[in-house]
């Protein structure tokens, strides 16, 4: 049985600002006795309490900035809590920045192995996958190509067939995106519908209201690193969307 508990998570972001000033200003600030910061803290994610467990199909709404990548991220291992602590039981397959660990002058069978080893799968199961992964991406005849040649659409379906080439316990998805034609579109979504039938547990970041109400029987809202709302999806839906309307 999968399960992921967040137990008062935070994590802060440290914003450096300009060490720069000009000589007279500089100089000044200097006489005035006044040093300004040269960093300041921001709490990307505050005081977060969340369970998931197996059955769970969860979207986490809320504006830009309010936590939602940096909530997914910490799940995902990507970021470490500043604070609190995630516990997570069952293998994740993260899909967020699609593609972010390929090397442009490698090729993309290269790429199939390092960016598998960066998402967790061993040079055995690696092998084992290639060939379908290729075949997917439909990249027969560019699969030992420089992927800096490749064009973004290429990019993208290798990126996504790699990182949806097995079936795991928990799936965690970043405004899905799949790059590709209109037939390979359609094949990479009945592919993610798949995933998520299979998943014990699925949590999605989206802003497509309806795409969250149709895959999502729980929703969470958060609004400046914090939860505002947790429950059923069309009532947590519909209290942001009202939030919205009446700002």
């Amino acid at each position: 049985m999968s399960k992921i508990s967040v137990d008062k998570l935070s994590i802060k972001f440290r914003i450096y600002h300009d060490r720069s000033p000009s000589l007279k200003d500089y100089v000044a600030n200097l006489f005035r006795g006044k040093r300004q910061a040269a960093y300041s803290d921001f709490w990307a994610v505050r005081d977060i309490s969340l369970e998931f467990n197996s059955g769970d199909r969860v979207g986490i709404v809320g504006h830009n900035g309010a936590g939602k990548s940096t909530l997914l991220k910490a799940l995902c291992r990507v970021y470490e809590s500043s604070d609190g602590k995630v516990t997570v039981d069952g293998r994740v397959a993260p899909l967020l920045e699609i593609g972010a660990g390929f090397h442009p002058e490698f090729t993309g069978r290269e790429n199939i192995y390092l960016n598998g080893t960066i998402l967790g799968y061993s040079e055995a199961q690696l092998r084992l996958i290639e060939p379908e992964v290729i075949a997917f991406a439909e990249l027969e005849e560019f699969i030992d190509t420089p992927v800096k040649y490749y064009s973004t659409g290429m990019y993208m379906r290798l990126a996504f067939s790699l990182a949806t080439a097995m079936h795991p316990d928990i799936l965690i998805l970043d405004e899905v995106f799949a790059g590709g034609d209109a037939g390979f579109m359609k094949k990479a979504t009945a592919r993610m519908f798949e995933m998520i039938d299979r998943a014990n547990i699925m949590i999605m970041v989206s802003h497509d209201h309806k795409l969250v109400r149709s895959l999502c029987n729980r929703v969470v809202w958060l609004d400046h690193g914090r939860v505002v709302l947790d429950g059923p999806s069309d009532e947590v839906i519909d209290k942001y969307l009202e939030s919205i309307t009446n700002a």
